[in-house]
């Protein structure tokens, strides 16, 4: 007696399903294109390009890029120390990307664990975790950072310490108010009827449904970070010299914007170019992480020809 089996197509690996949701979105790809040459120029960077990007050719300062008259490194030209400014790019890709995916790893840790107590612990603690975020919104985070960062020394450790700090009560308020929401839900109540222990509701099953929103307010908060670590390394009070950032570079290039504008307009751009990959990559992941809205990415021609034939 034989048995007939019968199986279907089989079904496409959650990576292929990711990735093809992620092509379907040209703008997204391209962003995510951009973001990990971002990051190989931050890991290998440092390690092959630290001594072309130090090195002084006074013979070359302010070098007119788009010449390769000095090297395939000098296409993007010369700082005002003859440094191409190429390879300083690729290196301080490190510190910048460093500096925020820091800030934002700490301020996301930290924040997501004091909304969670405060969205499912007692009143009491709530009201206290909530008075605490108050006091840090009540002081425009990049005035705060200043105050900090001109008492104490500005390093890399200080930086992520001070942007994350400002950041906390973004992911506190957010992660509270989804605990608020979700913990009224017939799952949450019946693992408490079931005699499930709060840490194990909270971390089990509220923490991963909180974690899609985090990720989407992750995404753009690491340009903020970005932009904000850029803006005290533009006023003098971020990384010093002879470490260096983006920022740093444009703050050194504003002096020469009239003689040599590109000092300054590759840096800056560089810094553009992240924070717009970051937000297209954000709006990406708040459909894709939406059930109600992730079939806007599903759909292929193949569907729609059978949906229309179907409905016909």
């Amino acid at each position: 007696m034989s048995t007939l089996t019968s199986s279907g197509p089989a079904e496409p690996s959650r990576l292929r399903v990711v990735l093809g949701m992620l092509w379907r979105d040209k703008f997204a790809t391209a962003a995510v294109i951009f973001l990990l040459i971002a990051i190989l120029c931050a890991i290998l960077g440092p390690a092959l390009l630290t001594e072309a990007a130090t090195r002084q050719n006074l013979r070359a300062r302010n070098f007119a890029p788009f010449s390769l008259d000095q090297g395939w490194l000098m296409i993007l030209g010369g700082d005002a120390l003859g440094r191409p400014l190429l390879a300083r790019i690729i290196v301080a890709a490190r510190n910048t990307l460093m500096i925020a995916a820091g800030a934002v790893a700490l301020s996301a840790s930290i924040g997501a664990m004091l909304g969670l107590a405060a969205g499912y612990g007692p009143r009491w603690l709530g009201t206290v975790i909530m008075r605490l975020a108050d006091v840090i919104m009540s002081f425009p985070s990049l005035l705060l950072a200043v105050i900090v960062l001109y008492m104490l020394s500005p390093s890399v450790g200080n930086v992520i310490l001070v942007l994350a700090v400002t950041r906390i009560p973004v992911y506190l308020r957010t992660t509270r108010a989804e605990v608020l929401e979700i913990k009224e839900r017939m799952f949450v109540q019946a693992a408490q009827v079931m005699g499930a222990s709060s840490l194990r509701i909270v971390f089990r099953h509220i923490l991963p449904m909180v974690i899609p929103t985090l990720v989407t307010i992750a995404t753009l908060d690491f340009a903020f970070v970005m932009l904000a670590e850029s803006a005290l390394s533009f006023l003098g009070i971020g990384i010093q010299p002879p470490e260096i950032t983006w920022g740093l570079m444009v703050a050194q290039g504003k002096q020469y914007l009239a003689n040599a504008w590109w000092l300054a307009f590759w840096p800056g751009l560089a810094i553009i170019l992240t924070t717009l990959s970051l937000n297209l990559l954000s709006n990406w992941l708040r459909i894709a992480l939406d059930p109600a809205q992730r079939w806007r990415l599903e759909i292929t021609p193949a569907n729609k020809i059978g949906g229309g034939k179907a409905n016909g």
